[in-house]
C-alpha cells in the first residue's frame, strides 16, 4: 500500500473512530474500565470496622499502636490491545473485511482510552508474537499504531491465541485491561492461559466474524481455501446434509468458545462484519458499569 493511500486511511479511521470515542463511548468507558485496580496511597490509626488485613504491621510496631494502608482507586490505566493479524482475518462478505472492522474497534478503544489519559499499547499475533508496541499517552502514538494495522504484513497466516495471553502475562506486570481482537480461528487450547492471564489482568474479548462462516448457501460445487494453512478443496453445497453439518460445527464450536470464556471468567462479545459495533461495544461497557 502506497503511504499517501496508508494516511488518507488512517485519516479517515481517525475522524471516524475519534468521534464516536468522544461523543458515545468516553462515559461508559470510563465507568466499565476505571477503578479496577488499587494503588496504595498512606497509613492511618486503625479504626473500628477496618479489614485487618490492612494493618501495616511494620508501622504498627514502630508507633506501638495499630496502623492500616489506605489505598485509593488508580486514575490511570495501561490498556493492552492484542490483535490478530492471521490469515484469516482477511475474508469479508459483507460490507467489510474483518480486519477492517478489527482495525475500527482497536480504534475506537484505543481514542477512548486516551481521553482518559490512559497508555495504550497493542500486540499483534498470529502463531507467535509478531509485533509489540509498548504502552504509550497520545494521538501521535494511537495514529503510529493504526498505520502499523493497517500496513502491517505478518509472518505467519495461523493462530494461536495461547501464545498472546501467555505473553501479555510475563510482559506486563502491572495489571492491565485487555482487549483481544480475533475471529478466534484457533487450532490450540488456550483456556489454562486465559485463566491465569484473567486473574493478573482485566481480560476482554471481543470476536469478529463473517455471517457466511455460520451457514453454507446452497450454490453448487464450491472451492473453498483455508486462509491460515492454504488447503485447498471443492464441496458439494447443493447436499443438505453438508450445509447441516456444516452448520453444526460452527455452532459446536462456538459454544466452545463460549464455554471457555465463561471458565475464565472473561467478558465478551461476537460481533458480525454486517453489524453496528457501535451499539455492541456499548452493550459491552453497561453491562460491565
Amino acid at each position: 500500500m502506497e503511504t499517501s493511500e496508508i494516511l488518507k486511511k488512517v485519516r479517515k479511521i481517525e475522524i471516524k473512530t475519534r468521534g464516536l470515542s468522544s461523543q458515545i463511548f468516553a462515559g461508559q468507558y470510563h465507568s466499565a474500565f476505571k477503578g479496577r485496580g488499587m494503588a496504595f496511597s498512606e497509613v492511618r490509626e486503625y479504626q473500628y470496622g477496618d479489614d485487618v488485613r490492612d494493618i501495616d504491621w511494620n508501622v504498627t510496631a514502630r508507633f506501638h499502636r495499630p496502623y492500616v494502608k489506605v489505598f485509593e482507586e488508580e486514575r490511570e490505566l495501561t490498556v493492552m490491545l492484542l490483535v490478530d493479524v492471521s490469515g484469516s482475518l482477511d475474508f469479508g462478505t459483507r460490507v467489510q473485511m474483518k480486519r477492517d472492522m478489527v482495525t475500527e474497534i482497536a480504534a475506537t478503544l484505543a481514542f477512548s482510552a486516551i481521553q482518559n489519559n490512559d497508555k495504550i499499547g497493542v500486540v499483534f499475533f498470529s502463531d507467535k508474537i509478531e509485533k509489540y508496541i509498548p504502552p504509550k499517552k497520545g494521538r501521535k502514538h494511537i495514529l503510529y499504531i493504526i498505520r502499523e494495522m493497517l500496513d502491517f504484513k505478518p509472518e505467519s497466516k495461523r493462530t494461536d491465541v495461547r501464545q498472546a495471553v501467555e505473553f501479555l502475562s510475563s510482559v506486563q506486570k502491572r495489571r492491565t485491561t485487555a482487549f483481544i481482537l480475533s475471529d478466534f480461528y484457533c487450532r490450540g487450547d488456550f483456556l489454562q492461559s486465559l485463566q491465569i492471564c484473567n486473574r493478573k489482568h482485566d481480560v476482554v474479548a471481543i470476536q469478529v466474524f463473517d455471517r457466511r462462516a455460520c451457514e453454507l448457501p446452497d450454490v453448487g460445487l464450491m472451492k473453498v481455501v483455508d486462509a491460515e494453512t492454504g488447503f485447498e478443496q471443492y464441496i458439494d453445497t447443493s447436499s443438505q446434509k453438508l450445509r447441516k453439518a456444516y452448520k453444526r460445527f460452527w455452532e459446536s464450536r462456538q459454544s466452545d468458545l463460549k464455554e471457555t470464556f465463561n471458565k475464565s471468567n472473561v467478558d465478551n462479545i461476537s460481533i458480525a462484519t454486517d453489524q453496528d459495533y457501535v451499539k455492541s461495544l456499548m452493550g459491552l461497557f453497561n453491562q460491565r458499569s
